[in-house]
């Protein structure tokens, strides 16, 4: 089969590589039908890469047709269609049966002391191959695998996969009262659906962006942005009666802009040999916090800061006497894609699109693609905000 791997920085390619086959009772092959790159996957292209090894498969929102089930599996069956969650979760152990399943204590990768093992995601969690590709080996389908209407395009259920679970869970630990505000960082495709979720809820919500068309974007969905700049929180107070927002979703993460120290750090342990990359990361490594310090300016005393973008520095520089003295709070952590997939089903299924699932891809490709559309998703050029392949062909 034709699968995108990982062959060093800032280099991906489509090769022909083995067809995966059934290891576990629980484990599904999926034909996929759409598989798309997403803001994490950029992690590994241009951050972690001391974590990869060449022909790694990479991608962690797929979905696709069913097209074999292991022996333990009787909830599915081949011909049915579904969307894979990007974190390996059993359904069964104390992690899941209380809502955390990106901390599922059967697939946690406890020799690197991670979480649940990821889909496509490097040895830090787990190394599974990933999911741009033709086909997909599902462990644990049993639970993972969410069966969706066999009618509709593929793009108004495709996002359960990661990144509406990711954006919904933002906003659910912001934890804003009825009517107030919320304000979102970063208007990729997490902060796009964070802001919407917002709308939908009613809150006030003000999103922070410096890139012009994912503005407008956002703006289509009653969302009032502010340019990034250095009165970012002077504008936010002024529309929050001096206060500050009641919560925040940082949904930019490590690769901030206008962080010339994080970034310095980031390439510095970029150009080591893999093993004292990955000791640089783990003891020293420092993340660009631009616009996580903003937020906490930004936040309200007594208000909450919910991190859904990707940070990953141990020496992390975090002012604590201000939010000891403002009283935040802080939530953050992968998503638990299936503690809220039962609530999202309705909404992505609604035809009236409540969150405009369907104004999110601005790029799609084949997988011989892929190379081409990293570098356009990493460089924001043609106005990309969201890419999604087709193995299928476009």
């Amino acid at each position: 089969m034709k699968a995108v791997t990982w062959q060093g920085k800032r280099k991906v390619s489509t090769e022909t590589v083995p067809d995966p086959t059934i290891q576990q009772p629980t484990d599904a092959i999926i034909e996929v039908t759409s598989t798309a790159i997403c803001g994490s996957d950029l992690h590994l292209y241009e951050v972690l890469g001391p974590y990869m090894n060449p022909g790694d498969i990479l991608g962690h929102e797929p979905m696709g047709i069913v097209r074999e089930v292991g022996s333990g599996i009787t909830n599915l069956a081949p011909g049915d269609r579904v969307v894979i969650p990007f974190n390996i979760s059993c359904g069964h152990c104390w992690m899941c049966t209380n809502g955390l399943q990106s901390q599922c204590e059967t697939t946690q990768v406890r020799e690197k002391g991670t979480g649940a093992s990821l889909l496509g995601f490097s040895e830090l969690y787990g190394a599974v191959p990933g999911g741009q590709a033709e086909y997909l080996r599902v462990p644990h389908a049993d639970y993972g695998a969410m069966k969706v209407p066999a009618d509709g395009p593929d793009e108004q259920y495709l996002f359960l996969s990661d990144i509406l679970p990711t954006a919904w869970q933002g906003v659910e630990y912001a934890n804003v009262p009825e009517g107030g505000t919320l304000v979102v960082y970063g208007l990729g495709p997490v902060g796009q659906f964070a802001a919407r979720i917002g709308v939908h809820r009613g809150y006030q919500v003000l999103a922070v962006e410096p890139e012009a068309d994912r503005r407008a974007m956002a703006e289509r969905h009653g969302v009032k942005t502010i340019p990034w700049g250095d009165d970012v929180v002077d504008q936010i107070r002024e529309e929050t009666y001096g206060r500050g927002a009641d919560g925040v979703v940082d949904a930019v993460g490590m690769e901030a802009h206008s962080a010339p120290l994080g970034r310095t750090m980031q390439n510095v342990a970029g150009l080591l040999p893999d093993k004292l990359a990955q000791k640089a990361t783990e003891t020293i490594g420092v993340d660009a916090l631009t616009a996580l310090n903003s937020a906490f300016d930004a936040v309200r005393r007594g208000g909450t800061v919910s991190i859904s973008g990707v940070y990953g520095g141990a020496k992390d520089p975090i002012n604590m006497m201000k939010l000891f003295d403002k009283q935040v709070n802080l939530r953050m952590g992968q998503a638990n894609v299936r503690r809220w997939t039962d609530t999202l089903m309705p909404l992505v299924s609604d035809p009236s699109d409540p969150l405009a699932v369907q104004d999110m891809t601005t790029h799609t490709g084949s997988l011989d693609d892929a190379a081409d559309l990293y570098r356009t998703f990493q460089k924001k050029d043609d106005h990309c905000i969201k890419v999604v392949l087709k193995p299928r062909g476009v």
